[in-house]
């Protein structure tokens, strides 16, 4: 058997507060205070939001762009490798067949619809890690709120940038013998008289004619390396007879 004794009640000093003297009474509220006034002398860091633009870092990931090729089509080729890697579900893509007499982008499909819900995106930048023709991107823009939940659901449109001076906005043909490997090792530099002629007979109110510019010059195409916007590649020529061969 074990005696039951009671447990010791503690220590009052463990927890009190040691007293301070009347000096350390009279400068404690001052004490308190030092921080605060301190900042007082410190330079000025507020930032005047949204009165004057904030700067963000070169690789910040804002809002997404779909991007185009120098002749004005489009780099989404409808794979839906973004979708896939999203891990946020977040962007939903539907593919639809290129016509070759009036395609959207190189290749076989291009993206007929494209949607982005900033409602669940989380910026991981996971989509522009899969797209394999460099066809999305993420800019700096970043001021995206809204009114409704409605209007953060970016469509197509929404996202694509607008064909830059010299590009012919789809759709239209490819150049004359280009493939989209030429597209994306970068050969096509801009669109063709041929393109251009394309647009004029089928689309001649588009806006994109009055700055289209062809990338070689009026005239026969010499071949089809001309037509994709790049020097012609030299042709191999045959070698010069030996002295041995000339004497027999």
């Amino acid at each position: 058997m074990t005696e039951n004794t009671s447990a010791s009640s503690p220590d009052p000093n463990l927890w009190e507060r040691p007293r301070k003297g009347p000096v350390g009474e009279f400068f404690a509220p001052v004490a308190g205070y030092g921080v605060t006034i301190s900042s007082m002398f410190h330079p000025v860091a507020t930032e005047q939001y949204p009165e004057e633009p904030v700067p963000v870092h070169p690789r910040y990931h804002g809002r997404h762009h779909l991007n185009r090729y120098p002749d004005g089509l489009e780099k989404c080729i409808g794979c839906e490798l973004c979708a896939w890697a999203c891990p946020a579900d977040a962007i939903f893509v539907e593919a639809a067949p290129n016509d070759p007499q009036a395609q959207y982008s190189p290749g076989e499909r291009y993206g007929r619809v494209y949607q982005i819900n900033y409602q669940r995106c989380i910026f991981c930048g996971y989509c522009i890690q899969a797209c394999p023709t460099r066809a999305l991107t993420m800019s700096n823009e970043f001021e995206m709120a809204g009114p409704t939940r409605e209007g953060l659901i970016y469509e197509k449109q929404d996202i694509l940038v607008p064909p830059e001076e010299g590009m012919l906005a789809p759709p239209h043909p490819m150049p004359t013998g280009a493939t989209h490997l030429q597209y994306y090792h970068g050969e096509v530099t801009g669109p063709t008289q041929s393109q251009i002629d394309w647009v004029r007979e089928h689309r001649p109110d588009d806006p994109t004619l009055a700055t289209a510019r062809p990338v070689f010059e009026e005239g026969p195409v010499p071949d089809a390396s001309a037509a994709r916007g790049v020097p012609p590649v030299a042709q191999p020529t045959a070698p010069k007879p030996s002295v041995e061969e000339n004497a027999q």
